[in-house]
């Protein structure tokens, strides 16, 4: 039975989790720098996800909810209609939680207290693509990621000149306000996570980080480049498959 993060007590336990959890540590820091960094309230990854140690999958969504702050998880179990459909979608695709983290292209709270949620800005949109390459530096056995929406889609020219040989796919976001204006939304989301959890089974295991989650092995040095290639039929934020880049 799914808690959702409503409750203090329930808030409380998932916290304690996250101190607890050595994979969780890379996370934390990380979110300790961009609120350093940013001045900004920043979620933590959910401990009930695999965090560092996320093996295989990557979603990235858009930008904490006005509601999240620094006392609040990037999660599934989050109440409202997105995490609602996000829970639903992920568990019919048979995903393993512990293979999974979740998120955001800017992962900090850019609403003023008491506003409205929005869009982020095209400059909020680059300062948080200016934070990928640390993002996946500490995730060395991340092999697929999904982009959910079109703020995350812009992310893929700076998540593949850092992991140009990950392969992306892209998925309509899953709020409600997008979910419910035609079928072919769900559908879409549904065909994306199938393919995202058939590559999770084919895809290699990659053990090069520690329970406590320092790096073995960085297969993240961003000094790689090349051009992204589109397969026949595009990807983007209607949904598709972005393929690993192979020229260096």
């Amino acid at each position: 039975m799914t808690t959702l993060l409503v409750e203090p007590e329930a808030l409380a336990s998932r916290m304690a989790a996250l101190r607890s959890a050595p994979r969780m540590r890379p996370l934390r820091a990380l979110a300790a720098r961009l609120r350093r960094a940013t001045g900004r309230e920043v979620p933590e990854a959910d401990p009930l996800d695999g965090g560092a140690e996320a093996r295989l999958l990557l979603l990235l969504l858009e930008t904490p909810a006005p509601r999240l702050g620094s006392g609040g998880f990037v999660s599934r179990d989050n109440r409202g209609g997105t995490a609602a459909n996000l829970r639903r979608f992920l568990a019919d695709a048979g995903l393993e939680r512990g293979d999974t983290l979740l998120w955001n292209a800017v992962p900090w709270v850019i609403h003023a207290p008491g506003a409205r949620n929005r869009t982020p800005t095209a400059a909020e949109r680059r300062a948080g693509a200016a934070w990928v390459p640390p993002l996946l530096a500490i995730l060395p056995r991340l092999a697929v990621v999904v982009l959910s929406g079109r703020v995350a889609a812009a992310l893929q020219t700076a998540i593949q000149a850092c992991r140009p040989e990950l392969p992306v796919l892209c998925m309509p976001h899953p709020s409600p306000t997008f979910v419910c204006t035609s079928p072919d939304v769900p559908r879409r989301i549904a065909a994306v996570l199938a393919e995202a959890t058939t590559l999770l089974r084919e895809a290699p295991f990659f053990p090069e980080s520690s329970p406590s989650g320092h790096i073995l092995h960085d297969r993240s040095a961003c000094h790689r480049r090349g051009r992204l290639h589109r397969q026949p039929g595009g990807a983007g934020a209607a949904g598709g498959r972005l393929p690993p880049n192979r020229s260096r």
